[in-house]
């Protein structure tokens, strides 16, 4: 697809968020760019708060930018901002890309649920009977949305706190899964479940490594830096199957360079490399 019949002139894109110093992202996009012959794209990362959200985004100007990543604080600050979100973004109420038509339309996606599917699927797992979540925060409810579309059973989601509890209580409903709140203290439990997707920070299921079982199922760890986690590490040791933040990092990436730049497919293993070479360097 000719990608300035899309974006007149549109030559840029970004990742927006903080803090933002961290973030792969401009590594992955400039992967790709540089693997599809996109010579004259630009892809930043910027500092932006939520005070500074609005103003960034209107003065964006289409014949520019392409669009935008969006990582915390601004995946829900972002919405009303947008002229439309998909079906996908809304069901999470959480935007991690924004591409900007040719007209100035503002369009939002939540390319982190398909990303995780894709991981996922990637490691042979597309259905499983239950699977478990540790932690609430937002990378929980893209977890949750993933698993309405692969998991049969119950889902049980290990939190702190009647508010977290709650929470994941409602995202079940609104998503039409089965699930079941536990104490965070009984994470453990967790750990014998088929899938368990881990979205804590870093160091916070450190202490559950020296409860992994004999014969483990399968372990999503969204981080990705320091990596492996000292969950992940015991989790291969035994013969588990891992999947880890990386995965999700490249496989959301993939699909916000292909609605960015209208190219299909994107180049998947440059921006995988390109992730690994750049955590390797540290």
């Amino acid at each position: 697809m000719d990608t300035t019949a899309r974006h007149p002139g549109a030559r840029r894109a970004a990742v927006l968020g903080s803090p933002i110093a961290h973030s792969l992202s401009p590594v992955l996009h400039r992967a790709a760019y540089a693997a599809l012959g996109l010579d004259g794209w630009r892809y930043d990362g910027f500092e932006v708060n939520e005070a500074a959200l609005q103003a960034f985004v209107e003065g964006l100007a289409p014949a520019e930018w392409a669009g935008l990543s969006l990582t915390m604080p601004l995946k829900r600050a972002v919405i009303p901002l947008l002229d439309e979100i998909s079906d996908t973004a809304a069901c999470v109420e959480a935007v991690n890309t924004v591409v900007l038509d040719a007209d100035g339309r503002r369009r939002g996606d939540n390319t982190d649920i398909p990303g995780m599917l894709a991981a996922l699927t990637e490691r042979g797992v597309t259905s499983v009977p239950s699977a478990a979540i540790l932690g609430a925060g937002a990378t929980a409810s893209s977890a949750l949305a993933a698993l309405a579309r692969i998991c049969a059973g119950e889902v049980t989601g290990y939190v702190r706190g009647p508010e977290r509890a709650a929470q994941m209580r409602q995202w079940g409903e609104r998503l039409g899964v089965t699930v079941r709140v536990a104490d965070w203290r009984d994470a453990a439990k967790a750990l014998d479940e088929p899938l368990v997707i881990a979205t804590t920070p870093a160091g916070a299921a450190d202490h559950l490594a020296r409860a992994v079982p004999e014969a483990p199922g399968v372990l999503f760890d969204v981080l990705y830096d320091p990596w492996p986690t000292a969950l992940a590490a015991v989790w291969s040791a035994r013969g588990g199957r891992v999947v880890g933040g990386l995965d999700l990092l490249v496989h959301q990436a993939v699909l916000q360079v292909e609605q960015h730049t209208g190219r299909t497919p994107a180049p998947l293993g440059a921006m995988r490399a390109a992730g690994e070479a750049a955590l390797a360097a540290g």
